[in-house]
This record gives structure tokens, C-alpha cells and sequence, in this order.
């Protein structure tokens, strides 16, 4: 798509429209004229401005780095209006049984959660990860992991390594199938060095790294980063993450059981991929694209979560996707890549044992024992003898949260 196409009904209205992913956009005229794109604009490390191949003007489309040059022009919402936003959301995550999340966290959205349990309405477990940039903040004020307790926690550090698959700018070692005059996009703090230096000194402070990694260079990167920081600072009880980990070389699959690196991944994101990565990277990457079984048999310690709104924010369509892998299309009937499916009892601990070890709470939370937190769902079936096929049709008829219902289904 380019401006053209919305130019028409959006004339006198500056327009950006993000893709789903979150890494590709498309801006109107306004928004480019507003933003001051133009086609003498260089595009920003770690980002992208298309243009037209004969005019040189921008086409509308931005990509990563470069979706921040309009983003940062369009107003912020008040205060109030992001507390009913996070009511909002809320009231979603009740209804799908979930109880915790793990956010990246900017310090305005912090506020909004504070409000919100202030006037005691927030109804699961925030484990804020803050953007790797503000670390020296998280410091000052004197925050490590399993520093603190109660509905809202700190101690992780985000960040992204490349974009994504579906914007083109996964960063591979090799070229796209689809478009070989690029194999994707390291992002700005990669190259000019301040990832490194910011994870090395996060690291020194007790900080979790938690990075954003799809393309198999970005995760090798990745992985020989956290090895280093792991054979170069003082030992303590670190758990790196990679978050979303889709596309591996077979060598690296086993590294990240002996680096001690978690693997956060979001299982929807395999059949939703399923449908069209190939076109993308070719028949042979694709066979350790999303390597669940893979990874779990090299004792990795795996964790689910959902990625939403990207994908959907129901657990047990994750859990359905991990199992079956059967793609929305219907054309992987014995599922996409099948030797990487998993167990349900394997699939359900990683979104629950699993994920509370990556935020450091397996102590507090993920399994049902005395002692524990009283955080747990009732399900409409029993997903462990039911046909995996009909996981996806389960429902959520009550969810707990600290001993109290706060969620019973009116079916």
C-alpha cells in the first residue's frame, strides 16, 4: 500500500496506521508533511522510509526506527483516558483467566497502573519491563530483580535486536526468498554498540535483559551477547531472555540451555506464521522456525505468553497452537512443521511454571501448591484428555485472583 490510498478519504486528517506486528506503518501526506518527511528525509539506523523507485518520495510506508518520526508528533492520551483503556483490558484478561502479565512498561503507563490498584480495580500481576534506555533510572532507584512484591514488580530491561518477519526486517544471515536485496534490519542500538554496553552494565545492576529477537542472526547475536556478559561480569542468578526466538540455526537451539537463557516465546505467532513464512525465508529456515520440542528436549527453559494485541490474548489458543500447530488456513491438517509440537502438560507449563520463572516468582505463582498464590481458572473441559483439535473451543467459566472470583462466565 502506499499514501495514495488513503490520501483520498483522509485529506484534511493526518493518518497512521500501524501494521499489527508494530514494526511497518502507513502515514498519509499530512501525516509525512506534518512529521517534515520528505524525500531528502534519510532514513534513521534501524529504520526505513520507502519510496517511490522513479520520484524518490516517500511512499508512505515507515518501518521501525523510522515509525518513531511520525509517532512522535501524534498527542498523548490524558491520564483518564489511558485508566479506561487499562479497565478495558482488564476486563479482557478476566474473562481469558489470566492473572499475570508481563508488560513493557513506559513510566507514564506505570502511573495508569498504579491508579488503578490505588483504587483497588486492578485484577492481575504486572512484572513491568521497562525500555533498556531508562536502566540508569532503574538503578538510581535502587531496583533488582526480586527486589520487590505486590501487585506491580520491576527489575527486567526491554529491548529489540531486529523487526519482524512480516515488515521484512527479522534480521537473517541470509537474504529474503521474497526480497533478496535485504536479509532484515539490526536495529540502531545494535550497531552502534549501546545494546551491548547498556546489557553489560544492566547485568552488573541485577537487571534482567529481556530482547526482542526473531530473525536467526538476531537471536545468534543475541546469544553470543548474553555468553559474554555471562563469562565477562560477576555470577549471580541472571535469567536472560529472548523474547519471541522464531527462526534458530539448528546450532543454536542448544545454546540457550547452556548460556542459562530463557526462550519467552508466543505460540500463536507459529500458525499464524505457518500460512505464509515460507514465501518469505524458504523451505529449508523454516524447519527450525518456533522449535517448541526442540528447544524443551535441550532442557531449555521455555515460557509462553501471548504478545497482544499482536496476536490473541487467549492462553488457550496458544496452548491449541503450540500442540496442534494446525494453521488457520487448513492446509497443515498433522500441523505445521509437526516434529516441533508438544504436549498439552508441557504447553501448560510453560504458560504457567515456566513464565512466573522467567519474571523470578516460580516460588510465588505457576503451580497450584500450598503456600502459593491463590491465582488459578476453571475451564468448560478437561484440555489434558479432550481431542487437542478442540482446545481452542475451551472457555473460561471462573478465574481467581488472590482467593477472590473475579470473573464467572455467564454460559
Amino acid at each position: 500500500p502506499t499514501k495514495e490510498l488513503i490520501d483520498s478519504v483522509t485529506e484534511n486528517i493526518p493518518v497512521f496506521v500501524k501494521r499489527i506486528d508494530g514494526h511497518v506503518g502507513l502515514a498519509n501526506s499530512l501525516a509525512l508533511k506534518l512529521a517534515g518527511i520528505t524525500k531528502d528525509t534519510p532514513a534513521p539506523d534501524g529504520g526505513t522510509i520507502e519510496r517511490d523507485s522513479e520520484t524518490g518520495e516517500p511512499t508512505g510506508i515507515l518501518k521501525d526506527n523510522a515509525m518513531d518520526i511520525v509517532s512522535d508528533i501524534v498527542p498523548d492520551y490524558t491520564l483518564e483516558e489511558n485508566v479506561e483503556a487499562g479497565l478495558r483490558a482488564l476486563e479482557e484478561a478476566r474473562k481469558y483467566g489470566i492473572t499475570s502479565v508481563h508488560d513493557i512498561t513506559e513510566l507514564g503507563e506505570l502511573y495508569v497502573y498504579k491508579k488503578i490498584m490505588e483504587d483497588r480495580k486492578l485484577t492481575c500481576r504486572i512484572y513491568s519491563i521497562y525500555p533498556i534506555d531508562s536502566y540508569e533510572d532503574i538503578v538510581r532507584a535502587g531496583v533488582t530483580v526480586g527486589h520487590e512484591t505486590g501487585l506491580i514488580t520491576r527489575g527486567g530491561l526491554k529491548a529489540y535486536s531486529d523487526g519482524s518477519l512480516g515488515a521484512s526486517t527479522a534480521w537473517f544471515f541470509e537474504p529474503y526468498v521474497q526480497d533478496p536485496t535485504t536479509s532484515g534490519l539490526p536495529m540502531h542500538i545494535v550497531t552502534n554498540g549501546n545494546l551491548e554496553k547498556w546489557a553489560f552494565d544492566a547485568d552488573r545492576n541485577r537487571l534482567q535483559i529481556c530482547v526482542h529477537a526473531i530473525g536467526d542472526k538476531a537471536n545468534n547475536f543475541m546469544l553470543n551477547l548474553f555468553e559474554k556478559i555471562k563469562n565477562q561480569n560477576s555470577p549471580w542468578e541472571r535469567r536472560f531472555r529472548v523474547e519471541h526466538a522464531q527462526h534458530l540455526t539448528r546450532e543454536d537451539i542448544y545454546r540457550f540451555s547452556e548460556i542459562g537463557v530463557v526462550a519467552s516465546v508466543q505460540p500463536y505467532h507459529c500458525i499464524d506464521d505457518g500460512v505464509w513464512a515460507e514465501k518469505r525465508i524458504g523451505a529449508e529456515r523454516i524447519k527450525t522456525t518456533h522449535p517448541y520440542s526442540s528447544l524443551l528436549e535441550n532442557k531449555t527453559k521455555l515460557a509462553f505468553g501471548t504478545d497482544w494485541p499482536v496476536a490473541p490474548l487467549n492462553p488457550l489458543y496458544g496452548i491449541y497452537a503450540a500442540v496442534t500447530r494446525i494453521t488457520p488456513d487448513g492446509k497443515n491438517p498433522n500441523g505445521w512443521i509437526p516434529e516441533e509440537k508438544i504436549s498439552v502438560e508441557d504447553a501448560i507449563k510453560c504458560y504457567t511454571l515456566n513464565s512466573a520463572y522467567a519474571s523470578f516468582e516460580e516460588n510465588l505463582k505457576g503451580s497450584i501448591e500450598v503456600g502459593k498464590l491463590a491465582d488459578f481458572v476453571v475451564l468448560s473441559g478437561d484440555i489434558l484428555t479432550i481431542n487437542p483439535i478442540e482446545i481452542k473451543n475451551v472457555k473460561v467459566t471462573m478465574t481467581v485472583f488472590d482467593g477472590e472470583i473475579i470473573y464467572i462466565s455467564n454460559q
